[in-house]
């Protein structure tokens, strides 16, 4: 026998399913995402009926239901992986060592990471530093 939580739920999820259906027969392009309200409610739901069953109910994917589950539970799903890009460095002047070392860690709002140790401080880190944030635009 079924509770009456379960209830309300198998009766949300056929609300839900109607509402999906009538944003699909009323799209304006075939190409249009589903909005954020009905994946919300997909979310929401399937915190307490099977993923499988509210994805299948609705006709999506189960990994987009997935992932919206995930962003709705408030992680982030992994962000697309930046492309590598190299800095070339130019030399650094001729000018008196120092023997004062000297350790620079930055990151960037998109996760990436520069850590420098050098012996001397006759590195150009100003050029550097800047490269490397401006590499994050």
């Amino acid at each position: 026998m079924k509770t009456h939580t379960s209830l309300h739920a198998d009766h949300q999820l056929d609300q839900l399913a109607d509402q999906f259906e009538h944003w699909r027969q009323t799209r304006s392009h075939p190409g249009e995402r589903i909005p954020q309200h009905l994946w919300d409610q997909a979310a929401a739901l399937a915190q307490v009926r099977p993923r499988s069953r509210v994805a299948q109910h609705l006709r999506v994917s189960p990994s987009d239901l997935n992932k919206h589950i995930a962003m709705h539970n408030g992680a982030m799903p992994d962000p697309p992986a930046m492309p590598v890009r190299f800095v070339e460095v130019p030399p650094p002047p001729a000018l008196p060592p120092t023997t004062g070392a000297m350790e620079i860690e930055l990151e960037r709002p998109d996760g990436a990471r520069l850590r420098l140790r050098s012996p001397a401080s006759t590195f150009p880190v100003t050029a550097l530093m800047r490269a490397f944030l401006e590499g994050s635009r």
